[in-house]
């Protein structure tokens, strides 16, 4: 029998009292019990679920230089997936310091992956080392209740780096939480950040769907096909295609991407500019908008829907 070792630690948000439960107990009983927050209640089972079985996790990065409609293509991507599959557990982080995706899906989170991080590193700093210790065997805790749970799909932001033009550190703590949390969902979709870094510095080491985005200029052609090339040698990533947003029908004869298959040309969408400049989310955008129609044909294409 499967056995759970180690120690929970759980804090009441009202009184702010802390309880400490150790265990060994065997998995079954460890699924009856649950872990909570407000508004939040998550079985248990469902964090250990990944120790004795194993889930397909699909993970979906979306890449491509700035301005291209990453975050557009992402945000619709969560929808889609979240209508085809409502029973499924479907993960959306925002790897993006500018932190677009937050908008486009209509959430407002409270805290950051990076909020966490600068907190480990503080009470290091401050010459509180026992603190750190503490806080890093709760990381997998505090993630979780960093993690904003809707209706259809759980929220994770990578927040703003420490300094300015530095994402290093907060891009190596992105790279072990998609590793932690990976099998604890069914779908989980990465909005990049633009260009290559996080390609490069293999952030998103293990993807199974890597979507590429460009506009119709040479320029965003180029920077897929280098993005590619990058990723066939640092990216574990089973398919990979390419979508070409803002296009309009007499382009696409001129537009050359050799390192991929094309699978969706969308043109101009009027209503989600529209839609982006008041804030509305995704879901209120129509069935029929051009976002959602090629969004969906690139999911079809790579086989997700």
């Amino acid at each position: 029998m499967h056995t759970l070792p180690g120690t929970l630690s759980l804090t009441f948000a009202r009184s702010g009292t802390k309880l400490c439960l150790r265990w060994r107990l065997p998995i079954a009983k460890c699924r009856r019990a649950r872990v909570t927050r407000p508004g939040f209640t998550r079985p248990l089972n469902q964090l250990v679920k990944n120790m004795d079985e194993t889930r397909e996790t699909k993970i979906l990065t979306v890449a491509g230089k700035g301005g291209v409609g990453k975050t557009s293509i992402s945000s619709a991507m969560v929808r889609i997936l979240s209508e085809e599959y409502p029973d499924s557990r479907i993960l959306a982080i925002d790897a993006d310091p500018a932190i677009g995706l937050t908008t486009a899906l209509g959430v407002e989170p409270t805290d950051t992956l990076d909020g966490i991080r600068k907190k480990i590193v503080g009470s290091v700093e401050e010459g509180r080392p026992k603190e750190a210790i503490e806080m890093l065997n709760e990381a997998r805790f505090r993630i979780f209740d960093t993690m904003l749970e809707e209706q259809k799909f759980s929220f994770l932001a990578i927040g703003r780096p420490e300094a300015a033009g530095c994402y290093c550190k907060v891009n190596a703590y992105l790279k072990e939480v998609i590793s932690l949390l990976a099998n604890d969902f069914d779908y989980v979709i990465i909005d990049g950040e633009a260009g290559i870094e996080q390609i490069n510095r293999r952030v998103m080491e293990k993807v199974t769907h890597l979507f590429l985005i460009t506009d119709p200029s040479r320029k965003g052609c180029k920077v897929v096909d280098t993005i590619k090339e990058v990723a066939d040698e640092l990216v574990m990533y089973d398919k990979c295609g390419v979508i070409v947003n803002r296009v309009k029908e007499e382009q696409i004869p001129l537009i050359k991407i050799e390192s991929a298959e094309v699978l969706a040309y969308i043109p101009d969408d009027r209503t989600h500019a529209e839609n982006d400049i008041m804030g509305v989310s995704v879901f209120d955008l129509p069935e029929d908008s051009p976002v959602m129609v090629g969004t969906r044909e690139a999911l079809r294409k790579m086989q997700l829907i």
